[in-house]
């Protein structure tokens, strides 16, 4: 490893890292302190920086060239380092994983990657489905959104109002590596982003449970077929009734058991495979 493939960081940060290059590192060398901090929103902030733990998220940072620099447990993963190329790779034991790992059992393999972020205005106008997540709080339920957001070919997921950080550890692991597929954005103000969708021609359906419209009906009637934009509300709330009376439509998905809700993840997982059913079939 040679001083010219270290990272771009501030001069405060920075200083720790070169002794490390030839060492072997430990939880108290300077570069694993410096990755470690990114366990902190507002070192990610900061440095535009954060944590990608897990074999599928390291090979799609990889692949997308988004990460910086890869810890592995020694002798592990050698199909990721075939990937990682020129991007600097240090192999260490379990105590390293363990103190750069929010987890009781890290996943053996940690990179640290560039942010993704997008506004949320530069969202294609070509886009045909979207997911607006407004105020979701739980990390594990965005992450999970926006796998099955990537997986339904959705163009874009926005997170709304104060919704959680992408970067969180648990949501990059809930996202299970979806996150470098597809726009990620970030919406100050759910008012704005859905002003904004509606100006580039999507229709806004609210995904409510006492919605007017039923999500079959909706599928029927032939009004998923055009381009639209999903809003889905926080786990415990749903959607701030100033935002749901935004919406062109509020549909909910009909219950047929005795349950009396889905979770979040599981109705946008409904609705966004419902909306991509009927814009793939025309």
């Amino acid at each position: 490893m040679t001083a010219d493939q270290t990272p771009d960081l501030p001069a405060h940060l920075a200083a720790d890292l070169a002794p490390d290059l030839a060492a072997d590192l430990t939880p108290r060398s300077g570069r694993v302190r410096a990755a470690r901090r990114l366990l902190r929103r507002s070192v990610r902030t900061e440095l535009g920086l954060f944590l990608a733990e897990g074999p599928q998220p390291v090979r799609e940072a990889l692949r997308g060239h988004h990460a910086r620099e890869v810890f592995a447990r020694r002798g592990s993963h050698p199909e990721l380092r075939a990937v990682a190329g020129d991007v600097p790779w240090y192999d260490v034991d379990d105590v390293v994983l363990g103190a750069l790992s929010d987890t009781v059992q890290p996943q053996g393999v940690v990179a640290v990657c560039r942010m993704l972020d997008v506004p949320a205005d530069a969202v294609s106008s070509s886009s045909r489905l979207l997911a607006v997540l407004v105020e979701v709080r739980d990390p594990g339920n965005a992450g999970t959104v926006v796998r099955c957001a990537d997986a339904a070919g959705v163009d874009a997921v926005v997170l709304a109002g104060h919704s959680v950080d992408l970067y969180n550890p648990k949501t990059v692991r809930a996202s299970v590596g979806s996150m470098f597929h597809l726009p990620v954005a970030r919406g100050e103000s759910a008012a704005d982003v859905v002003a904004d969708v509606r100006r580039k021609g999507l229709t806004v359906l609210a995904a409510d449970g006492g919605g007017e419209l039923d999500l079959f009906a909706a599928e029927t009637s032939g009004l998923l077929a055009g381009p639209t934009a999903w809003l889905f509300g926080n786990e415990a709330r749903g959607l701030p009734e100033e935002v749901a009376e935004l919406a062109d439509y509020r549909v909910r998905i009909p219950i047929f058991g005795a349950a009396e809700s889905l979770n979040l993840a599981t109705a946008a997982a409904v609705c966004l495979y419902a909306s991509a059913r009927v814009q793939h079939a025309t």
